[in-house]
């Protein structure tokens, strides 16, 4: 006698809870990548936070150590936890610290360029830098809050948030970097709009990352990040010139500009005839 095999039914109707359930969950599932933040402001709040409690090291300008020399061209440092504090003038602040080069022909540029800080625009944030130029008894002889400007280029040498500082003095010996109050409450002109995140997906459709194709933006800065410092090269000596640092004065128009600068004939044309084709003697050729 042949006795019938038994599938095995529980296993069978589990899985196919798992799957129902899957494809029930699907429609809350994001990527990690395309995920809105909690708050737009909890990284930027936590990194504070974090810089607040942190001992600072060194208040004198004295403190400092000074035993790296300034890059040839500029280099990337990441400035945050396990980095050193400064307390400067109250405020608390990463900072880093540089000798400068005795061979460098004066007036020479100092590069920056701070990275956004976070994957979402509207979340992220810049280390905006304070730079304080000093003497060989470590005494400050020029000190300035550096602007930066926006540029968008062809690589991500050439993108990012763009400054420079010139050196001028034969008594600049040193040089220190951080952030001043003024700086770290405030922000820098960016020409993109944050993205818009949909998390409330609909009967038919996922959560929506909704791009905005225009606008302007202004990324708050904040008390870490990565920032690029060095000798101005070829390379950011581009960026810096031709970076956008606020929103251009609306114009007339490209068209009405051409009409201006240009002579277009007809009744704007000149009197003499040079923009018909006709000139004065031919024009009294043909009356005759």
């Amino acid at each position: 006698m042949r006795m019938k095999r038994r599938l095995p039914t529980l296993p069978l109707i589990l899985a196919a809870g798992v799957l129902l359930a899957g494809c029930h969950t699907v429609k809350t599932l994001v990527p990690p990548n395309l995920r809105a933040p909690a708050s737009a402001d909890d990284p930027l709040k936590q990194a504070q936070q974090r810089l607040l409690d942190a001992s600072p090291c060194c208040s004198s300008f004295a403190d400092f150590s000074y035993q790296d020399m300034l890059p040839w061209q500029p280099q990337a440092y990441t400035l945050g936890s396990g980095s050193s504090v400064a307390n400067i003038n109250g405020t608390h602040s990463y900072f880093l610290a540089f000798r400068l080069p005795d061979d460098a022909k004066l007036p020479y540029r100092v590069a920056f360029k701070s990275e956004l800080n976070g994957r979402w625009l509207k979340s992220s944030y810049l280390f905006a830098p304070t730079v304080v130029l000093l003497d060989s008894g470590f005494q400050p002889i020029g000190a300035d809050d550096v602007g930066l400007c926006e540029h968008m280029g062809w690589s991500d040498a050439s993108s990012g948030a763009f400054g420079a500082y010139t050196v001028s003095s034969k008594q600049a010996r040193y040089l220190l970097i951080y952030s001043s109050a003024d700086q770290q409450k405030g922000k820098t002109y960016w020409e993109q709009s944050p993205t818009t995140f949909s998390a409330q997906p609909t009967a038919t459709s996922m959560p929506s990352l909704d791009m905005s194709a225009s606008g302007t933006f202004g990324v708050p800065h904040g008390p870490d990040g990565t920032i690029w410092v060095g000798m101005m090269n070829a390379t950011y000596a581009k960026a810096v010139d031709n970076a956008i640092c606020k929103k251009p004065p609306k114009g007339d128009g490209l068209l009405n500009s051409l009409r201006t600068a240009l002579p277009w004939g007809g009744n704007g044309g000149s009197k003499q005839g040079a923009n018909t084709g006709t000139d004065p003697a031919t024009a009294k050729a043909k009356e005759s």
